[in-house]
């Protein structure tokens, strides 16, 4: 049983680094913008590997504390968190030499919430 939330969340990580990446070479070739100082490739597929991994473990622990019965609030939860998680790019500090630090939130916000979305885009096909 662990095997498939397991294989769930890396699955989800892989999804989401790819959609991260992209997403984050369309920003910056579309507005002109270089911010691989501070969020380079490596930092994206570790973030997405530890959030769905994450989401993965709990899910497992809820799965065999209580079934079933709380998936729809644990993705209620998981969706709070991620929107939460957006608090810490607001206060990030970029380095003075950046150019348009006021670009890096509209970059960095929604990779916040690709692990959920990969995560939740998979699970019908990791029926319990």
């Amino acid at each position: 049983m662990w095997k498939t939330f397991l294989l769930h969340g890396i699955l989800a990580a892989i999804l989401s680094s790819i959609a991260s990446i992209i997403y984050g070479v369309i920003y910056s070739t579309a507005l002109y913008v270089d911010f691989s100082k501070v969020l380079n490739s490596n930092s994206i597929i570790g973030a997405s590997i530890f959030g769905c991994i994450l989401i993965a473990i709990g899910q497992l622990l809820l799965f065999k504390w209580k079934g079933e019965k709380l998936f729809g609030v644990y993705n209620v939860v998981v969706a709070i968190l991620s929107f939460a998680s957006v608090l810490g790019v607001l206060g990030f500090r970029l380095p003075l030499d950046i150019e348009s630090p006021e670009l890096f939130i509209g970059l960095a916000i929604p990779m916040h919430f690709f692990p959920a979305f990969a995560y939740f885009t998979l699970a019908p096909f990791f029926k319990r």
